[in-house]
């Protein structure tokens, strides 16, 4: 880093080091923005379609069918991590902060019908901006041809710790496999970035996140990195139970599997930790992920991330930091209008395919909601579920509370945005 970037690094960390709200919602200096949107980023959760939709291929007729499915949506959640976390870094060469969506905005995109495999079919992203303040990113996953729909919604907020960035993460996704009548709830585990004082920064998951099936059993994923003094980074152990009852006791484990999720794991029956004399659960260095098919920007919606954001982006690109605020402010001042000229018309912006479920309303979420049916199962409370964590801070407000579901009618009367 220069001499220039590197003083402005240091002013940077001292402004946000001073500063005591959300730090998310902190306008980024030009020189460590993405020129990606965060809505793009929906498609991580995807990018091994082969692996989200392997449950519908276990044989049913196995006495431990319900197991294996378990272990291979535990083994897709897995394979989402690297993609989630590392691939900036991959990349850029570091963890960039990404572009902040105004709302309304949009991407979608498709993964193709997999040759090699006629099973699996086409599958679809929609990822939508459906709030601004809080900003949250909702997201639904959609394969037809095996009735398999992921949906979630996702949003974060930010603190300075002495030498690291603590990230709170907001959200969960539920997947349903309704040729098998099965779903499941992921938790988000928090994290935070290292490397910020060196201006190097990168992501550690840290926590625990869980994987709770309606079939009662219950994943439970560690995480830790690397210390001061030993240690490896993006490491995780997960155990696998038969329900959360289970899961209070250790050795009570049917599956352990243990490695980096950026790297390689292992799997082992029982409660021990595996080690790479047994078997190989993923490899995330050998698997490479299925990009997700974007429409040329010329096709695409003004809505669209990357046709609305095209501009900033090169800009991001070619390093001209003037640019990147005159075309940036242009955005955010249009944005500011529209709000303006909503607010004082009387009426608020309507979400495209997405509604708000409030879950402190019992009249709005009943006991057989999935959500609140496996929450309950996993021993975690509806808040704890949304918030991403195991307690409440106190500055949580009840908007935190709120989660967003998918509406399939508004997508199949859907004109403007094609796929």
């Amino acid at each position: 880093m220069s001499v220039a970037g590197s003083t402005s690094w240091t002013s940077f960390i001292k402004s946000i080091a001073s500063y005591n709200g959300d730090l998310s919602s902190l306008t980024a200096p030009p020189f460590i923005l993405s020129p990606v949107s965060l809505t793009e980023y929906s498609e991580y959760w995807s990018e091994h379609t082969d692996l989200l939709l392997a449950p519908n291929f276990i044989d049913s007729k196995r006495p431990d069918a319900a197991l294996q499915r378990q272990v291979a949506v535990t083994k897709w959640f897995i394979s989402t991590l690297r993609s989630q976390y590392c691939s900036r870094n991959e990349t850029m060469g570091t963890e960039k902060k990404p572009l902040n969506p105004f709302l309304g905005e949009v991407f979608v995109g498709k993964w193709p019908d997999n040759t090699k495999d006629s099973r699996l079919g086409e599958t679809i992203l929609l990822s939508e901006q459906v709030s601004h303040h809080p900003p949250v990113t909702a997201y639904s996953i959609i394969n037809d041809k095996n009735k398999t729909l992921l949906q979630g919604y996702n949003r974060i907020k930010a603190s300075m710790s002495p030498t690291s960035l603590s990230v709170k993460q907001f959200g969960h996704a539920l997947i349903q496999y309704d040729n098998l009548n099965e779903q499941y709830l992921i938790t988000l585990p928090p994290l935070h970035i290292e490397g910020i004082i060196v201006a190097n920064p990168f992501v550690e998951l840290e926590g625990k996140s869980y994987i709770q099936s309606s079939n009662g059993y219950i994943t439970v994923i560690e995480y830790s990195g690397r210390g001061y003094f030993s240690g490896k980074k993006n490491t995780f152990k997960a155990r696998i139970y038969k329900d959360a009852a289970s899961s209070k006791v250790k050795e009570n484990a049917i599956y352990t599997i243990s490695g980096q999720w950026s790297n390689i794991s292992y799997i082992k029956e029982g409660s021990t930790t595996p080690s790479s004399k047994d078997k190989l659960f993923f490899d995330s260095t050998k698997t490479p992920s299925q990009k997700l098919q974007v429409k040329p920007l010329e096709e695409q919606h003004p809505l669209e991330s990357r046709k609305a954001w095209s501009k900033v982006a090169e800009a991001v690109k070619s390093g001209d930091y003037d640019l990147i605020h005159t075309e940036k402010s242009k955005i955010e001042n249009y944005q500011r209008e529209l709000r303006k000229a909503e607010l004082d018309g009387g009426h608020n912006w309507g979400t495209r395919w997405f509604k708000e479920i409030d879950l402190e309303n019992p009249s709005t979420v009943g006991s057989e909601d999935p959500l609140v049916k496996l929450a309950n199962m996993a021993n975690l409370s509806t808040k704890n579920v949304v918030s991403g964590s195991t307690r409440n801070d106190k500055d949580d407000k009840p908007a935190d509370f709120k989660h967003w579901r998918f509406v399939r009618e508004l997508y199949d009367k859907e004109t403007e945005i094609k796929i």
